[in-house]
C-alpha cells in the first residue's frame, strides 16, 4: 500500500493523523472502538508515521557551492544535485510525494509535491538552473519555504551552509516550529575541511570579489580552528531543534555517502 511502510526518509513523528476503513487482516488493536460504538463500523487509528510522506528538498545552488577542490570529482553543485535526484528517487518509489526549492539569496526554482516517474523527471531537470556568481542567504529563505512548504513533512536542506549561523539555525526553527521533520545535509569538499595547500595561493572569495595573497601554512592553523568553530555551532544549532544533520564530502562516492546517512537514519527511526 503506497506509502505505508517504514523507510528511513520517513518522518519521526507518530502522532495521530486520521482514522481510515477497517481492511481484512489489519492489526485491531489500532481499532477505535469510540467510533464503532458512535457507527457500527470498524476504523483504524492512522499515525502521522503511517500516511503518505511528503519530502521536501531544499537544495543550495549559490555560487559557493561551485566550488571544487583539487581531491573532488565533482564540485558541490554537483554533488548536492546527483544525491537530490537519487533521494528523489527513494521517495517516489515508496510512493510518497517530493518537491523540489532551489535557491541562493532567494528561492529561484519551486517543483510543487508529486509523484511517480514522470514527477521525478520533472524535479532532475530543474536543476540546470544554477547560482553561478549569486550569493547565499539560507536563514531567510528557509523563512520563505516555511510559509511555502503547506503540508508537514520530511524537509531535507542541502547546502554547504556557508552562511551567519544563527540566521541559519532561526530558519530551522521556522520549519521546526511548522511541524516539519528536518534533515541537514551539508556538502563540503575535502580542501575546505583539511586545508591542504602550501604553496603561497591567491585566495578568492566565490560569492565577494575579495581576494587575498597568503602563504597557506600560515593560515592554516588559524582556518581549521575557524572552521571548526564554524562546524560546531552548525551541529549546536541542529541538535537543540532535533535536526538531523550529516556532512557529505564530495571526495566519498556518492552511493557510499548515501548509504551511510540512510543507514544512520534507518538506525535513529529504528
Amino acid at each position: 500500500m503506497a506509502g505505508m511502510h517504514r523507510s528511513p526518509l520517513r518522518g519521526l513523528s507518530v502522532e495521530f493523523a486520521e482514522h481510515r476503513e477497517y481492511s481484512p487482516g489489519d492489526d485491531l488493536r489500532y481499532v477505535d472502538w469510540k467510533v464503532f460504538g458512535r457507527s457500527d463500523k470498524f476504523y483504524l487509528k492512522q499515525y502521522e508515521e503511517e500516511t503518505n510522506l511528503v519530502c521536501y528538498l531544499a537544495v543550495d545552488t549559490s555560487a559557493s557551492m561551485g566550488y571544487r577542490g583539487p581531491a573532488a570529482a565533482m564540485s558541490k553543485l554537483e554533488y548536492a544535485q546527483r544525491a537530490a535526484a537519487n533521494l528523489a528517487y527513494l521517495v517516489t518509489r515508496q510512493q510518497d510525494s517530493v518537491a523540489l526549492a532551489t535557491f541562493d539569496a532567494e528561492v529561484r526554482q519551486f517543483v510543487r509535491p508529486g509523484r511517480g516517474a514522470e514527477h521525478w523527471r520533472h524535479v532532475v531537470e530543474s536543476f540546470d538552473v544554477s547560482g553561478e556568481d549569486r550569493p547565499t542567504s539560507i536563514g531567510p529563505v528557509l523563512h520563505q519555504l516555511a510559509e511555502r512548504f503547506i503540508d508537514r513533512g520530511l524537509v531535507i536542506l542541502i547546502s554547504d551552509l556557508f552562511d551567519d549561523v544563527p540566521k541559519l539555525v532561526a530558519g530551522l526553527k521556522h520549519l521546526r516550529h511548522r511541524r516539519h521533520d528536518v534533515i541537514v545535509l551539508q556538502v563540503l569538499d575535502a580542501a575546505e575541511i583539511e586545508f591542504p595547500f602550501r604553496r603561497t595561493t591567491m585566495f578568492e572569495s566565490v560569492e565577494t570579489d575579495d581576494e587575498v595573497l597568503a602563504h597557506p601554512i600560515a593560515l592554516r592553523k588559524a582556518y581549521l580552528a575557524e572552521f571548526g568553530r564554524f562546524l560546531d555551532a552548525v551541529r549546536r544549532g541542529c541538535r537543540e531543534l532535533s535536526i538531523d544533520h550529516f556532512v557529505l564530502r564530495t571526495d566519498e562516492p556518492l552511493a557510499d555517502a548515501l548509504s551511510r546517512f540512510l543507514a544512520a537514519r534507518e538506525a535513529r527511526s529504528a
